[in-house]
């Protein structure tokens, strides 16, 4: 088949939806900002352990990005891989649901083990399956209506990230934990398999304009890092969305402090679960109008601004829910927007030829990110709150400042 024929093709943005619909679905019980927190705290009391837990659940994509971006260069075909992963992906998600309904309160500690030990290889396999993903994507779509389609699966995860957590909620409140966890899990990876399914049925361009594969790993190595040493622009785009994710410094512990003062029921945990994905699902409706005009720099711009007037907002906050709602509406704003954006910008800026090792440079160090929950647990257990989003607003304002200079579409 014509590889052209196979570029902006309905059935695929159809399917690239569907995707993000069920993984919506899936994923949003262990949200890193609600559920995840609470799950984790009600095996260990100590917010360093809830830290490194929410870490788990997409740091263990580090260890695997550059070297899954040393294989997929050469490919001319991703698809058959990304299907490996899937499998993976949906055999740990379950298996955290398995563990907490066998184990639960009787064995704390091998349960956590078991919790970390799922989450680690869920995330673990997304190294590989984020470099194959976004290649499929740069290859399927154009660069305008990848930000198209894009929006709407984004859309549709918040869609379906909203059905999950007012099931959570119910669930929260029918069931004692830590039995409700364990549903929560099992149930959802099964939507999440759903997901994998439709996502395995694309059409796949094939990709001529291929790179040699070095002869070794370590000359990949050397090669990739003169790649982020001379490109300037991908440098100013990586610390720019690294210093995005200083939010994951304060966030996780929001919904701990909201806790604190709050008598929070299973049907306001999911509330906040619903109110979150809800403000991603809506704001897509913006963030599509403005990637596919070619505005990827003005969507970080406003992303980051809104992060750091929800970091305020905590700041000053900690007795009224309803100001709990709107941290929680703008965070799932922002977070798609930025999500969005940079996923768009690095496919632009990258040459086809090495878009592969473009993606992985900038996962791979942007999910250093992923782990300032762990210094964030570290200043709440030993400092306070203060320092925390004091800490975060400096940092996510430098990230503002660097966005300013990021490169779109000319």
């Amino acid at each position: 088949m014509d590889k052209n024929s196979l570029i902006d093709k309905t059935s695929n943005h159809i399917k690239n939806i569907c995707h993000g619909f069920f993984l919506g679905i899936g994923t949003a019980i262990a949200e890193p900002s609600t559920i995840l927190p609470l799950i984790v705290h009600h095996f260990s009391s100590s917010s360093i352990m809830v830290g490194f837990f929410v870490s788990l659940l997409r740091g263990g994509a580090i260890l695997v990005q550059m070297f899954a971006a040393f294989y997929a260069q050469s490919f001319s075909y991703v698809l058959p891989f990304l299907k490996r992963v899937f499998l993976v992906r949906f055999l740990s998600w379950f298996s955290i649901g398995f563990a907490i309904l066998i184990l639960g309160d009787k064995h704390k500690s091998l349960t956590l083990f078991f919790i970390g030990l799922g989450l680690f290889f869920f995330s673990f396999s997304a190294g590989f399956g984020a470099i194959y993903f976004r290649e499929l994507l740069a290859k399927m779509f154009s660069h305008k209506y990848r930000g198209y389609s894009m929006a709407y699966r984004q859309f549709f995860t918040g869609l379906g990230s909203i059905l999950s957590g007012a099931a959570a909620g119910w669930v929260l409140n029918h069931f004692k934990a830590p039995k409700s966890y364990g549903y929560l899990f099992i149930i959802s990876a099964l939507f999440m398999g759903i997901g994998f399914y439709i996502f395995s049925k694309v059409k796949e361009p094939k990709k001529y304009n291929i790179s040699k594969k070095e002869s070794n790993f370590k000359e990949f190595l050397k090669n990739a890092s003169k790649i982020l040493k001379n490109d300037k622009h991908l440098k100013i785009q990586i610390f720019s969305y690294l210093f995005s994710y200083s939010y994951m410094l304060s966030l996780p512990f929001v919904i701990l402090q909201a806790k604190k003062y709050i008598t929070l029921s299973g049907t306001d945990i999911g509330l906040f679960i619903s109110i979150q994905m809800g403000g991603a699902m809506l704001s897509n409706f913006v963030w599509g109008k403005l990637s596919s005009n070619g505005k990827n720099r003005i969507i970080v711009n406003i992303s980051t601004m809104l992060l750091l007037g929800i970091i305020a907002l905590a700041w000053i906050t900690t007795k009224n829910i309803y100001v709990y709602y709107i941290i929680f509406f703008f965070f799932g704003v922002a977070t798609d927007g930025l999500r969005l954006a940079f996923g768009n910008l690095i496919l632009i800026l990258a040459p086809e030829e090495k878009r592969p090792v473009y993606v992985a440079l900038q996962t791979n160090i942007v999910s250093i990110g992923i782990f300032f929950s762990v210094p964030g647990g570290i200043i709440v257990e030993y400092l306070n709150y203060s320092w925390l989003y004091g800490i975060t607003s400096v940092l996510l304002f430098y990230s503002f400042m660097l966005s300013f200079k990021l490169k779109d579409i000319s």
